[in-house]
């Protein structure tokens, strides 16, 4: 597995947080910002790594901002990416297991850095299982034309 990673100036310390989490768990990573404390646009950062992850450059992507709904909103944008806004453990457990998210959202504003990183271990672990949720993401695959991606 290999993710791609950024935030906005609302992100930058869970970011480091979660990087430090996918150093320990020897997952292989790409930082794509932002660097600064000052305000920036959320979709700078959201929209390259929502594309990258779309197009399999990258086989999932974490997002983090105030709030998270900014990043997951633009993120949704792409065709054929999935991100969750996700603030709690069981939360990231099933967004994995049922709707085989491929990105995944959080806000550094609502939670502290102890339960992001455990909210990104559990998503980063969890699998897809298959069955009867994969006929539900088929059905907004095919409405949005990725069905054969």
């Amino acid at each position: 597995m290999k993710v791609a990673i950024a935030s906005d100036h609302g992100g930058i310390h869970i970011r480091e947080e979660i990087k430090n989490l996918m150093d320990e768990l020897q997952i292989p990573f790409e930082d794509f910002g932002c660097e600064c404390s000052t305000s920036v646009d959320y979709p700078d950062y959201a929209l390259p790594v929502a594309e990258k992850v779309a197009q399999g450059e990258f086989d999932r992507g974490i997002l983090i901002c105030g709030t998270g709904i900014g990043m997951s909103i633009a993120a949704n944008k792409v065709k054929g990416i999935r991100c969750a806004l996700v603030h709690d453990v069981y939360s990231a457990k099933l967004t994995r297991q049922h709707n085989d998210t491929n990105m995944l959202a959080m806000g550094e504003r609502v939670i502290g850095p102890g339960l992001a990183r455990e909210i990104a271990q559990t998503w980063l672990t969890s699998e897809f299982e298959g069955g009867r949720h994969q006929n539900r993401i088929g059905k907004i695959a095919e409405y949005e034309g990725t069905a054969n991606r």
